[in-house]
């Protein structure tokens, strides 16, 4: 995105990039693991730092966070919910995928950067997010089916946004059928490396109904989208790409009583049975402490 494409002053300073710190050397790099996100190493928006925090929605308007916003489901719900109002903040790995994300930003949504494959940068998106200003809702979209980074990507970049953006009131979280087939056993797990997709799902459903059960306050859900046609899934794959993301943004926006439910795995607005680990409280303390240890950061 140019930022000379934008129109309307010092609004077009408020829908600025936040901009992650992808340029930082090494050392910060390491040193950010260490410490809180710093924000003095992204760009601030024209107008000075006060205009990072967006004022808040209005009634009946939901701000939501969504990661991985460039393709497929993360950016079919971004724009379902900006055509229905709602604030959304969208996300890219890095400053060249930026441009995918042009034609949401030019309907109003707000664009953060970071590679969610690197924990340092993971780190400061949850500043860029916190500097927007409070979410209602938080959809961990991003997710790769292979790689060396799978499991930061698929499990520890949800872990520790839940632990680092300021908690919201609604907490979603991709999941998938293949869950079923992971194993629930966390030794030798590198989880700044790669490993199954399967695990991978089954720890992000653990990891979203352990987050429902320690914070009672917040709608914590974990969803199956489908085998949908997207990148990832494939152009001739069976679902319906439309259902493939209302879930996601019922259970973020709605007040349908079901939607303001916890602790749910859920495909087509439906409530499923997970695999037996998911809900076990035991199994999900010890991936929790897994992931503590992995990142020197709790879950308050």
């Amino acid at each position: 995105m140019r930022a000379d494409t934008d129109r309307g002053g010092a609004s077009a300073g408020r829908r600025r990039i936040l901009a992650a710190g992808v340029d930082l050397g090494l050392g910060a790099a390491a040193a950010s693991m260490l410490a809180a996100p710093a924000l003095a190493q992204s760009p601030v928006p024209r107008g000075g730092a006060s205009e990072r925090a967006a004022p808040a929605p209005g009634k009946g308007r939901r701000r939501v966070f969504i990661t991985g916003s460039t393709t497929g489901l993360g950016h079919a719900a971004a724009s379902t919910l900006l055509g229905e109002g709602h604030e959304v903040v969208v996300h890219a790995r890095s400053r060249d995928r930026l441009s995918a994300l042009d034609e949401l930003v030019a309907r109003g949504a707000i664009a953060t950067v970071g590679d969610l494959s690197d924990p340092a940068q993971i780190r400061d998106l949850a500043g860029q997010v916190n500097a927007i200003g409070r979410m209602d809702a938080v959809i961990h979209n991003a997710g790769v089916s292979s790689g060396p980074h799978l499991m930061v990507v698929n499990v520890v970049a949800p872990y520790l946004l839940t632990a680092l953006v300021t908690r919201p009131g609604r907490l979603v979280y991709l999941s998938s059928a293949m869950h079923m087939g992971g194993r629930a056993r966390l030794e030798g797990i590198d989880w700044m490396g790669g490993g199954s997709y399967s695990d991978s799902k089954l720890f992000v459903t653990t990891l979203a109904v352990a987050v429902a059960r320690r914070w009672p306050e917040v709608f914590s859900n974990a969803v199956n989208p489908g085998w949908v046609p997207t990148r990832m899934g494939g152009a001739h794959a069976p679902d319906d790409l439309r259902l493939g993301h209302l879930t996601q943004e019922w259970l973020a926006t709605s007040d349908d009583p079901r939607a303001r439910t916890s602790g749910g795995y859920w495909y087509h607005q439906q409530r499923a049975e997970p695999h037996p680990a998911v809900g076990d409280t035991k199994f999900q303390d010890q991936l929790l402490a897994e992931l503590v240890r992995a990142t020197g950061v709790p879950l308050a």
